[in-house]
């Protein structure tokens, strides 16, 4: 049996070092000539900060300012692929050719990559995981955990280095 794989789905939390696994997510589109889509969740506001907004600003305000980071939040990430194009593959036009989309949510970010799996019909997720120790992933767990533990579909989890990488974005 052929595993087909034409569409992957790479969850990043725009992160100085989340590029280490997006360079995974590159490698296994251009292996199996499959589109990307990039999906960055943003959490939603607390209920108190909703509170606050909403007792400051009319939702008309709100809404400007939601779509205001989510152009800004767009074009983090593209300004990232200009980079890791330049540092990876010396060529934008070989990347973009690779990327079918870019979507911003946001959301709990594990339902949100969940669904976001389901809706887009991709054939794999691959998304970094940050070390946090014994004491964090055992009572709070993580996001790449919480996916893994949920997914029907087949899960890449690249663990993210920490420190200086070779191909960091910088902030």
């Amino acid at each position: 049996m052929d595993i087909k794989i034409d569409k992957i789905l790479y969850a990043t939390d725009l992160s100085k070092n989340s590029a280490y696994a997006f360079r995974y997510a590159v490698d296994c589109a251009e292996k199996n000539h499959a589109k990307i889509i990039i999906l960055h969740v943003r959490e939603d506001f607390s209920a108190t900060t909703k509170m606050l907004m909403t007792s400051y600003l009319n939702e008309e305000q709100i809404k400007k300012l939601h779509a205001e980071s989510e152009d800004y939040t767009h074009e983090r990430i593209k300004k990232r692929l200009k980079v890791l194009c330049e540092k990876e593959l010396k060529s934008e036009i070989e990347l973009t050719d690779m990327i079918e989309g870019i979507k911003v949510k946001e959301g709990f970010p594990a339902e949100i990559i969940l669904q976001s799996a389901d809706e887009l019909d991709v054939d794999l997720i691959i998304m970094g995981t940050n070390s946090k120790g014994f004491i964090e992933n055992t009572f709070l767990g993580s996001t790449a955990k919480r996916v893994l533990r949920r997914t029907h579909k087949p899960i890449f989890i690249v663990p993210i280095p920490r420190g200086e990488i070779d191909i960091s974005v910088p902030e």
